[in-house]
């Protein structure tokens, strides 16, 4: 069964087929922050193609702001990073962290949101030795400030990063080292892209971007973005190079579109933005 005939299928059944190496594919619930930790008749079909050594993966949900984390860990080590994590779920993530036995090293935010407060500050208040990351170009604070090809590592497993600007300036691609999943944050989303008319945007650089540092990766490698808003999960980059309204467009065409939007001001921007910068403590 291909990729895009999996895509049309209602969410909680794709995201579960479509996992095909998770260790135990969760159904995700769109409309909800809560997850469903179980294994449907498809993930069990489907359990006898999953990849050997690969990572433990997991996809969670914030519905206000229709924000995905991501949970990557070696099944081995038990070392883990979380992208994207979220100040509200910053709870329930822990609560999966702990319940899997995994030791969190790394929370990675694929850039400086504008729509939520990120949960990395809280987090390395709750867990020891915990690291943030984020891209040197974002202006904000972490401990690790990610460039154009460096790895995060877990264990044997590593993300790379590729910097996909436009959205904003300091705009990350987390790739695994496989090249079987990447996370691309705002930059490219399922169908569509992040705007860029705020926040250093510039349509140009992020038609650039997708097609340079996106685009070039294998056709199935599964993208995952960090926002949807239709309870869409995942999507590849042959779909994307096919069917995205957007990006398929000629650049001067990409342009057009993104000048004209006309997109309303994110509610949470004066306080997500000044918050994110100092990976999401102030004022808390």
């Amino acid at each position: 069964m291909s990729a895009a005939l999996l895509h049309r299928l209602k969410p909680a059944v794709s995201a579960a087929a479509i996992r095909l190496w998770s260790c135990k594919p969760p159904l995700i619930e769109p409309t909800s922050a809560a997850f469903i930790h179980r294994q449907p008749a498809s993930a069990r079909l489907y359990s006898g193609l999953m990849a050997s050594g690969a990572p433990l993966f997991r996809q969670l949900f914030e519905s206000e702001s229709s924000t995905y984390t991501y949970l990557l860990a070696d099944a081995d080590t038990k070392e883990a990073v979380l992208i994207d994590p979220v100040l509200e779920t910053v709870d329930r993530d822990l609560k999966l962290i702990n319940e899997l036995g995994l030791t969190l090293k790394v929370a990675l935010n694929t850039h400086c949101h504008a729509d939520h407060i990120t949960g990395t500050g809280l987090l390395k208040k709750k867990v020891f030795g915990l690291k943030s990351a984020i891209s040197k170009h974002s202006g904000a604070t972490a401990d690790i400030q990610l460039s154009e090809g460096d790895r995060v590592t877990f264990g044997k497993h590593f993300l790379t990063v590729r910097e996909t600007p436009g959205h904003t300036d300091g705009c990350l691609t987390y790739v695994t080292d496989d090249e079987r999943m990447a996370f691309t944050g705002d930059a490219l989303l399922i169908r569509g892209c992040g705007r860029t008319d705020f926040q250093q945007g510039s349509p140009h650089r992020l038609y650039e971007s997708v097609h340079k540092q996106i685009f070039s990766l294998p056709g199935h490698c599964f993208l995952y973005p960090a926002h949807d808003y239709k309870g869409q999960t995942v999507t590849t980059v042959d779909e994307e190079k096919k069917f995205n309204p957007r990006l398929t467009k000629t650049l001067d065409e990409f342009v057009n579109i993104m000048n004209n939007l006309n997109l309303p001001k994110p509610k949470k921007i004066d306080i997500s933005v000044p918050a994110n910068l100092v990976c999401g403590l102030h004022d808390i």
